[in-house]
């Protein structure tokens, strides 16, 4: 692979973006990462970057698309194998790219940064503590991490943080709904922590009728399922199955609110942007990232214990679906996260450009050697 073109960076990059191998990019249905990154390339896109995708399956992205399986693994989520083979095989399809930068969004895939003459920008989707934090910090060296909430880096301040850009979506996709229906919902993957057990009891305890859509194929989903969600299912609490892409619009669009009642240090939840981009107010418990995403008061309500969601459900008809709306179009949109990974793009290239010991001399630049 050549070197880096010099010229190129206050312009056009080239951008290989890296996605996990387990589902299409955008997904079908569940599949936050893939999701964010189908946004990201479009938005790049937009700004005269040249990407190109590295996946599973099938892709509806604009950019030129290498994939590791010809169909994704879903089915074998949660196993090592396949995610050690999709990062050997986009190793390889790199090393034949000529790119200014690599975005890696896959678990394994960063560990082959040492040996890409490109500089390696990684997303930390998930946690940043316990076993993956020793992950990233053992990667310190060798990728710059991106943040996707200030609560997450705060979990973790020593890793190489190179900046936080908050996820996004196309607020135009999204239909904008002022009238509601009188149930609530929750939508996300059936892990304890996401709180689906929670979302129910405040519910019943509002007298409000509640919708459940979610992932439900690992067997830790279906061992919470059957524990805490299936026993309090009835005509006030029903399971819709996994929402696709319409189906979750039309969902969220109509719902009184969203709960979003997390036992958890998210870094970030989409779901939450997804509903206040239909102009549905969020109700939530104040871990992890949801003070940064959520206006309380304007665009839902934030509270520190499950006691007090019911209240908060009574409380959302007097909201302005229109602020939620806002909100989300002044700081999640697409345009501001292309934004912010353009930026981020740029003073990783410079920063290994300039850094001493690296490569040799090309005017006021340093680039690395082949």
């Amino acid at each position: 692979m050549a070197s880096p073109d010099v010229h190129r960076w206050a312009e056009g990059m080239r951008i290989v973006m890296v996605a996990p191998p387990w589902y299409d990019v955008p997904p079908q249905g569940y599949g936050g990462i893939e999701a964010m990154v189908a946004e990201l390339i479009a938005g790049l896109a937009r700004r005269g970057h040249d990407v190109t995708l590295i996946g599973a399956g099938a892709s509806g992205t604009p950019a030129r698309f290498l994939p590791t399986y010809a169909q994704a693994p879903s089915e074998r989520i949660g196993e090592s194998m396949p995610e050690v083979l999709h990062a050997a095989k986009a190793y390889n399809m790199i090393l034949k790219l000529d790119a200014d930068i690599i975005h890696d969004h896959s678990l394994a895939g960063p560990l082959t940064a040492p040996g890409q003459i490109a500089p390696t920008v990684v997303t930390c989707h998930g946690e940043v503590d316990g076993e993956l934090g020793q992950y990233y910090r053992v990667l310190n060296e060798t990728v710059s991490l991106v943040g996707i909430s200030e609560a997450q880096r705060r979990i973790a301040p020593d890793l190489s943080w190179e900046g936080v850009v908050y996820n996004a979506v196309d607020v135009s996709s999204f239909p904008f709904r002022g009238h509601k229906e009188d149930w609530v919902l929750w939508l996300g993957r059936f892990n304890e922590d996401k709180g689906a057990h929670l979302a129910i009891d405040a519910a019943r305890a509002a007298g409000r009728r509640i919708l459940l859509a979610g992932k439900l194929t690992e067997p830790v989903e279906h061992e919470y399922f059957e524990r805490c969600v299936r026993p309090r299912l009835g005509p006030d609490a029903e399971y819709v199955g996994q929402a696709d892409a319409a189906r979750k619009r039309e969902l969220l669009a109509t719902a009184r609110c969203l709960l979003f009642p997390i036992l958890w240090e998210e870094p970030f939840g989409m779901v939450m942007i997804e509903a206040m981009a239909c102009g549905t107010p969020v109700v939530a418990l104040g871990r992890g990232s949801v003070p940064e995403v959520v206006v309380d008061g304007i665009t839902g309500f934030i509270r520190n214990d499950p006691s007090e969601l019911p209240e908060a459900i009574h409380a959302v008809g007097a909201l302005d679906p229109r602020h939620s709306r806002a909100h989300v179009a002044r700081c999640f949109d697409v345009e501001v996260m292309a934004r912010g990974y353009e930026a981020i793009y740029r003073k990783v290239i410079a920063g290994l450009a300039t850094r001493p010991g690296r490569g040799e001399e090309i005017g006021d630049l340093t680039l690395p050697v082949n």
